[in-house]
């Protein structure tokens, strides 16, 4: 009776050795997925952090855009205010010239078109530059709006980049193949690579 529990005994410990060694060697076998882990860590950090970018360079395309449309705005209203005393400037021109094709020219009512005349050309001077100023800041914003979109659309890139690695990766874990964390790594470098153009090479 004795002999047939030490029997039992010993089989039951040769059961439990067994089995830690084969949970032992499945555990070595797959310790590389720590790393995958690990990896889908820092990638998932620079997704958010590409993702941020992305948000920032449209909403600076948004920003952009407006600061454009006010000031054609802007624009337009000048030059719409120098049509207005263009034809005023006109109307004194043909007065003026009514006048001096009279027999008896009146000099002083001829020195009063002409400072009208005068004074209308150096508020056309005026308004002209103030609306040329608005034209050149919406070419400068429309430059920078451009520009812009330009970071997003390539952040957008790097962000695709980075969620299809997060994919592979995951899917390495789940059916336990190490090409496709290779795979996934690549990805992800590429998509690192991507965002560091943006941010660090192409010019904003």
């Amino acid at each position: 009776m004795q002999t047939t529990d030490l029997d039992d005994l010993k089989e039951l410990v040769a059961e439990w050795r067994a089995e830690h060694a084969t949970q032992h060697d499945k555990e070595k076998r797959d310790q590389w997925t720590k790393y995958v882990s690990l990896t889908m860590v820092v990638i998932a950090v620079l997704a958010a952090i590409a993702t941020l970018k992305g948000g920032a360079f449209s909403t600076r395309t948004l920003k952009e855009m407006n600061e454009a449309t006010f000031n054609q705005a802007k624009a337009s209203d000048q030059w719409a205010f120098y049509q207005a005393k263009s034809i005023k400037h006109n109307l004194y021109q043909i007065e003026r010239d009514r006048l001096a094709a009279a027999p008896l020219p009146d000099a002083a009512a001829m020195e009063k078109m002409q400072a009208g005349l005068d004074k209308y050309d150096k508020e056309k001077a005026g308004i002209k530059a103030q609306a040329e100023a608005y034209e050149a800041t919406r070419e400068m914003a429309r430059t920078k709006a451009t520009s812009a979109a330009e970071h997003a659309a390539e952040m957008g890139l790097s962000i695709t980049l980075f969620q299809v690695a997060i994919a592979l990766g995951a899917t390495a874990l789940i059916v336990k193949k190490k090409p496709l964390w290779v795979i996934s790594s690549v990805f992800g470098v590429l998509a690192f690579a991507q965002m560091m153009y943006v941010l660090c090479w192409l010019p904003l």
